[in-house]
C-alpha cells in the first residue's frame, strides 16, 4: 500500500517543530515513517528564513538545537525534490507558488497550509489544499 504523501507549507513545519498539535503530529506520523513527507531546496531556505524571525528565538533556544540543525533534521525527514517553475498563481504571496510547484513534482495527495491564500485556492492541479487538522482527520480515516 503507498503511503500518503504530503507537502507541508512552512507554516506548518515550523509550527509543527515548536507547538503540540495537528502541524506536530503530521511530523510525528512522517518520523514514524505513516506518510511521506516532500519539500524542495527552496522551501528549505524559507523555512530557514522564518527560523530567523524574533518570534522564534526562545523556542529554539528551548530545543538546544541551532536553526541549521532544525532545518537539516526536517530535509532529513523529507524527500527533497527539484520543481519546475509554475506559472503564477498566488499574486498576493509569489511564495506560495513554490509550495504548489513542489506538490506537483512530488506528485502529492495533499497541499498542507495555514495560510490563507492557498487555502483559498481550495485545490490546485486537482491536489487538495488543506489546513493541519483537516489533514489528519483525512488521515485517520483513511
Amino acid at each position: 500500500m503507498r503511503s500518503v504523501r504530503l507537502v507541508l507549507d512552512t507554516n506548518v513545519v515550523a509550527s509543527g517543530l515548536f507547538w503540540n498539535g495537528a502541524p506536530a503530529q503530521l511530523l510525528d506520523a512522517a518520523f514514524a515513517d505513516e506518510i511521506e513527507l516532500f519539500t524542495s531546496r527552496r522551501l528549505l531556505a524559507e523555512l530557514t528564513r522564518i527560523l530567523h524571525r524574533p518570534k522564534f528565538m526562545k523556542l529554539i533556544a528551548t530545543t538546544g538545537l541551532s536553526i541549521e540543525e532544525l532545518v537539516l533534521g526536517y530535509a532529513d525527514l523529507a524527500i527533497i525534490v527539484d520543481p519546475l517553475p509554475i506559472a503564477p498563481t498566488v499574486l498576493a504571496d509569489p511564495d506560495d507558488d513554490h509550495v504548489l510547484a513542489c506538490a506537483v513534482v512530488a506528485k502529492v495527495d495533499l497541499i498542507v497550509s495555514g495560510d490563507a491564500h492557498l487555502l483559498d485556492l481550495k485545490s490546485y492541479r486537482q491536489i487538495p489544499i488543506v489546513s493541519p487538522s483537516v489533514a489528519l482527520a483525512r488521515l485517520t480515516t483513511a
